[in-house]
């Protein structure tokens, strides 16, 4: 399904997001999220537009065709067939990445080490799929180990891009928190976030 097995930070994370997206309902598509007044849609609008915006800046084409930061909330088929072929895009723009050499992104940063570009755009996947899972009531699809891997890149470009309203400012991590619970309050999420809190 993905077209590289060179960078599983980025299969694993892609995964988190498709997980997410299945057997969702109509109901669940306008549930609210921990991404501040936006729907689960709308997240999930995002989080494929945002993918996309990776593959336009390695290839130089397949950008989104709306603003990331602006989705409508509105489907025109079902979520996986939203997802679905970004995430395959995303990989297979991926695969053409020299793991040794630096990958341009659509991050102010612009170009960045290899790693760290796939790993903003993991990062992205995941905490997404995050958001998804939590505002459906499932199990979060997170797990600390792909935290582990995450949070040193979130580290490395998350603070330039508070500036832009991308992130809410850090929230003070808890003595016994996991690596998925420090991620998630240093981009500024509540781990403990329900629908109903």
């Amino acid at each position: 399904m993905n077209a590289t097995t060179t960078w599983t930070v980025l299969d694993r994370a892609h995964a988190a997001l498709r997980d997410a997206t299945t057997a969702l309902t109509d109901a669940d598509l306008g549930r609210p999220t921990p991404c501040t007044e936006w729907t689960v849609a709308q997240v999930l609008q995002h989080a494929a537009g945002d993918q996309l915006a990776y593959v336009a800046a390695i290839t130089g084409r397949g950008g989104p065709a709306d603003d990331p930061f602006a989705p409508s909330g509105s489907l025109t088929g079902s979520p996986a067939e939203l997802v679905e072929p970004t995430l395959a895009a995303s990989a297979a723009a991926f695969a053409t990445v020299d793991p040794s050499g630096t990958a341009p992104t659509p991050l102010p940063h612009g170009a960045l080490p290899a790693a760290t570009a796939v790993g903003a755009a993991a990062l992205d996947a995941a905490v997404h799929a995050w958001d998804v899972a939590v505002a459906t009531g499932r199990p979060a699809l997170l797990d600390d180990d792909l935290a582990a891997e995450l949070l040193p890149v979130a580290r490395a470009i998350v603070e330039p891009l508070r500036q832009y309203g991308a992130y809410a400012p850090a929230l003070e991590a808890g003595e016994r928190d996991g690596a998925a619970a420090q991620l998630l309050r240093y981009l500024g999420r509540d781990p403990e976030w329900s629908a109903v809190s």
